[in-house]
């Protein structure tokens, strides 16, 4: 019998479409119609209870149902709708008969199927970014009948977290707890809508915790809360409960051969969804936090006893250091072990990666480190993680106009300079008003020959920014408003 490899094994719980409703996230174009564009708005107030679930002593419990039925009244049921678009081809012998016949367009409707968490009383929702990607319409039912159209606030596709909201007011909400404090053998259970039967809660215990090499999302930031609590198609953005009825997770994938339940279930910490939620809602995007390490390596026994450690030190090795980054700012420097970050231990590339990209672009950290055999603290101001290195606006990617691009297009103004607009993304809200190959001369009236520049001249407050572009032989004017995010 063959052996199943493990990303073959991976089954997200949501699908779109006649597939059943619950699996990864497809990588089909994302559609902008859903997503409105993005007005910073206030922190969202959540209640949080940091406590933890127990001291190891507690008695028997007989029944969880007044803890649960709390919860439920916050899990929601997701119902996303994509229009796809095929154009049929006419035959070309029936061309030939009939020369006025024109290709046709058909459109088809294709429906999946979510969960979420309601985590504010005036309507936001936490959910998974595969439940809503590429969605043109939402909706959202809750446990008492009621039915929402919804809107994106935001999408992270490297966690997999989406919020979501509905305009009402005194909605039900579930508490947050601290999903740090989560051990291994805690009770949890999992609300959702597995296969759309309705909601349903079934229990298991916390099975491990940060689970950052399981493959589920390519290149993002894994660290998964492991449950065999029952998860099933249609459970992805449905919660995680501990015993305390509190949100310690959002549901998000399974493990299995079958397509069905078998005990591995993944859940996003709730902590680091609540995190991603409140940068969304805050600014449009999310900021991760940039220390600027290249290169970092784990520590081996042999390393450990190479640089004078002990041969079980557990640790980041610096193998080089961005130029002018916080790191080198800060002092840090090559052969440096790095053990921890304000408090907490550092023991692989994985934890080094999601600790720093959880942190507030401009805050101050401790960093622990090991140098030449000795233990100290440096302290390190980080910088922001810049994803796309050449973006001006939301999804506007741009770089300094060359004089191939400028025979390309036919330039022989030499007074034609700036930045040239190389791609813009289909869920950018900058769509409507620029293009491919638009140049950028000017932006409120200051020459931008790079982009360090052009982010130097856009307006604070992020509304009316003037461009001056060049396009298709005429300098244009064009007014923009960029999300707080873009600056």
């Amino acid at each position: 019998m063959k052996a199943f490899s493990l990303r073959r094994l991976l089954i997200a719980a949501l699908l779109f479409g006649g597939a059943p409703a619950g699996v990864a996230a497809s990588k089909s174009t994302k559609k902008s119609q859903a997503v409105s564009p993005v007005v910073p708005h206030e922190r969202p107030e959540l209640r949080v209870d940091s406590t933890a679930i127990s001291e190891g002593k507690s008695s028997v419990v007989t029944s969880y149902a007044d803890v649960v039925e709390p919860a439920q009244r916050a899990v929601v049921s997701i119902y996303s709708t994509k229009i796809i678009k095929e154009r049929m081809q006419v035959n070309p012998l029936f061309r030939q008969l009939f020369p006025g016949l024109q290709d046709q367009e058909r459109e088809s409707r294709q429906e999946g199927m979510g969960s979420g968490v309601i985590v504010t009383a005036d309507g936001y929702i936490l959910t998974n970014n595969h439940v809503v990607e590429g969605a043109d319409e939402l909706k959202v039912s809750l446990s008492d009948d009621r039915e929402f159209v919804a809107k994106v606030i935001g999408t992270d596709p490297k966690t997999d977290v989406a919020v979501i909201k509905i305009e009402s007011t005194k909605l039900p909400t579930v508490t947050l707890a601290d999903s740090e404090k989560l051990r291994v053998g805690d009770i949890v259970f999992a609300v959702g809508n597995p296969l759309g039967v309705g909601q349903t809660v079934t229990m298991g215990i916390v099975s491990a915790k940060g689970r950052n090499k399981v493959g589920i999302l390519d290149g993002g930031y894994e660290d998964f809360i492991q449950t065999d609590a029952a998860i099933n198609m249609g459970n992805s953005g449905g919660a995680l409960v501990d015993a305390k009825g509190r949100l310690v997770g959002i549901n998000s994938a399974i493990l299995s051969p079958s397509r069905g339940n078998i005990g591995i279930g993944f859940a996003i910490p709730v902590n680091l969804a609540a995190s991603i939620m409140n940068s969304l809602v805050m600014t449009g995007r999310v900021s991760r936090g940039y220390l600027g390490v290249s290169r970092p390596d784990s520590v081996t026994p042999d390393v450990a006893e190479q640089l004078g450690l002990p041969k079980d030190t557990k640790g980041v090795l610096i193998t080089d250091i961005d130029v002018d980054s916080p790191a080198e700012k800060a002092g840090l420097k090559r052969t440096d072990v790095i053990l921890g970050l304000d408090g907490h231990l550092v023991t692989s590339l994985e934890d080094l990666r999601l600790r720093i990209s959880q942190m507030v672009p401009g805050s101050a950290t401790k960093v622990k480190i090991a140098r030449d055999g000795q233990e100290q603290i440096i302290e390190v101001t980080l910088g922001t993680l810049t994803e796309n290195p050449n973006e001006l606006f939301p999804g506007v990617n741009v770089t300094p106009l060359t004089g191939e691009t400028r025979r390309r297009l036919g330039i022989a103004d030499p007074r034609i300079g700036g930045l040239i607009i190389t791609d813009i993304s289909e869920d950018s809200p900058f769509r409507e008003r620029l293009a491919p190959d638009v140049i950028i001369i000017e932006v409120n009236r200051i020459p931008v020959p790079d982009l360090a520049t052009a982010k130097s001249a856009l307006r604070k407050n992020g509304e009316n920014d003037l461009l001056t572009v060049f396009y298709r032989g005429q300098i244009r004017y064009a007014v923009v408003n960029a999300p707080k995010a873009a600056k």
